[in-house]
């Protein structure tokens, strides 16, 4: 063997990363919004290349946007019914809340498909005083309008470590009140509006619902993220699509990837 194959073959083999622990959070919905659906998983395999895509929040008036990475999708959030008019919270990762200007009872919307977050809460108006439930979270439902003049809380989100830290991610939106809107559920969620306040934005890559309707306007959903990490032991990925904006770090022996925007083609 000519003394440049010798040498050659002596040099360790990196491979490439087959399987990878995944994060996939959708945008968050608007206007006591449900959030983004969560899903999280470790030891997937992937192909020679695939597609990332982080869900953008939705404004005030729509539900937020998928994410995705291969062949799993998180569902966008649901929006919540805050905003003007009465009705039912829209169905999402996590369901949006219900609104009431009348003596009828809403629901809040269903979290659809199963399994990623939570329903949204219901509304009634109560001493003529309208208002809105709060928008369903990764770790709990959406709370129901509790009282005449108060907004229902957004549920509680998600924690978790695979960037090296834990962050919690997908809080709902709190519901609008007329006195005081709900709380913003943790994990990103804005807080509800009231005749004093507007809504609260979710905040950004958190997958949080925004709050609902105040003075002027409601909160917009906060935009999802996608996080995958694998052994540092294997090499980086080859190429990632210049339609996606993300960071490389290290931690804890891993290598992960952080996509904050875009959508486009990794390759293995």
């Amino acid at each position: 063997m000519p003394i440049l194959g010798i040498i050659a073959s002596l040099k360790p083999q990196v491979l490439k990363p087959t399987t990878v622990e995944y994060l996939v959070v959708a945008g968050g919905g608007g206007a006591g919004g449900g959030a983004g659906g969560f899903r999280t998983a470790t030891g997937f395999g992937i192909g020679a290349s695939f597609t990332v895509t982080v869900g953008a929040g939705g404004a005030a008036g729509a539900s937020g946007s998928n994410s995705v990475f291969s062949t799993i999708t998180s569902a966008g959030g649901g929006l919540g019914i805050n905003n003007t008019g009465s009705g039912n919270g829209t169905a999402g990762g996590s369901g949006g809340g219900a609104f009431s200007s009348n003596n009828t009872l809403y629901t809040g919307g269903a979290a659809s498909p199963s399994g990623q977050g939570n329903a949204g809460g219901n509304a009634q108006q109560q001493f003529a005083n309208s208002g809105g439930g709060g928008g369903g979270g990764a770790g709990s439902a959406g709370s129901a309008k509790p009282a005449s003049t108060l907004g229902g809380d957004g549920g509680a989100g998600l924690a978790s470590s695979i960037t090296g830290s834990s962050v919690t991610y997908a809080g709902g939106g709190g519901g609008r009140g007329a006195s005081t809107g709900g709380s913003g559920g943790s994990g990103g969620g804005g807080a509800g509006g009231d005749n004093t306040f507007q809504g609260v934005n979710g905040t950004t890559n958190t997958g949080g619902g925004g709050g609902g309707y105040g003075t002027t306007s409601a909160g917009a959903g906060g935009s999802g993220i996608v996080v995958l990490s694998y052994p540092s032991t294997n090499s980086d990925f080859t190429s990632i699509g210049g339609g996606l904006t993300y960071t490389k770090t290290t931690s804890g022996g891993k290598t992960i990837y952080t996509f904050t925007a875009g959508t486009d083609t990794v390759t293995v």
